[in-house]
């Protein structure tokens, strides 16, 4: 196996950061309108349970896979160009008054699709840390 492929969930990319706010804020806006908009796209106003379907104006469409409060969301996330689902997971963990923010997904086609993903989910990062500093 090569760097960022295994042989449980093939090609996959993480993304993390620690940053300096407490779990709750963090989570708020990952679940807000708009942080939901940063991470998965225009058009979904919330995440539902275990089952339900989301769709975004672009056609990013997927399943909840789980949605545990202050820690994991679980779903399938496919773009409408692309020929496959993958799942992606957002994830926080408390840490003394602050929080490691992680996405990650899993299931990509190739190592271009994980270089791409790479760069997508740091800009996910880079525009939720910003909008974590205005709230």
């Amino acid at each position: 196996m090569v760097t960022g492929q295994t042989k449980d969930v093939g090609w996959n990319i993480g993304v993390s950061k620690t940053v300096p706010y407490p779990i709750e804020a963090v989570w708020e806006l990952l679940t807000s309108p708009e942080g939901i908009a940063i991470w998965l796209g225009d058009g979904v106003a919330s995440i539902g349970g275990k089952g339900d379907r989301y769709e975004t104006t672009s056609g990013t469409k997927g399943e909840i896979r789980s949605n545990r409060p202050h820690d994991r969301m679980r779903l399938t996330w496919r773009p409408a160009d692309w020929d496959h689902d993958t799942t992606m997971q957002v994830a926080v963990v408390a840490q003394a008054g602050r929080t490691l923010l992680r996405f990650h997904q899993e299931w990509l086609a190739d190592a271009d699709e994980r270089e791409r993903q790479r760069s997508h989910w740091q800009r996910v990062m880079t525009a939720s840390v910003e909008a974590l500093a205005q709230a």
